[in-house]
């Protein structure tokens, strides 16, 4: 028998620099809500700009409350 121990890659046994990823995607997201005010026509550009920040920002909060809630490690 195996054994009951869970199968992980090295890389999640590792621990990563969380804190630096948050704030990345953070300044990301406000360097895509820069990129609405270019010379664009129409703004079909502008919501997949704004899409794009928002999906990393929801990613960043998604992430502090499983983490607050004990949910993810």
């Amino acid at each position: 028998m195996a054994g009951s121990e869970p199968v992980t890659s090295p890389d999640q046994r590792k621990p990563g620099h969380r804190r630096a990823g948050q704030i990345g995607a953070v300044l990301s997201a406000l360097a895509l809500l820069a990129m609405t005010q270019g010379n664009h026509e129409g703004n079909t550009e502008n919501i997949w700009l704004i899409a794009g920040a928002v999906t990393l920002l929801a990613i960043v909060v998604g992430d502090v409350v499983l983490r607050r809630n004990g949910l993810r490690s």
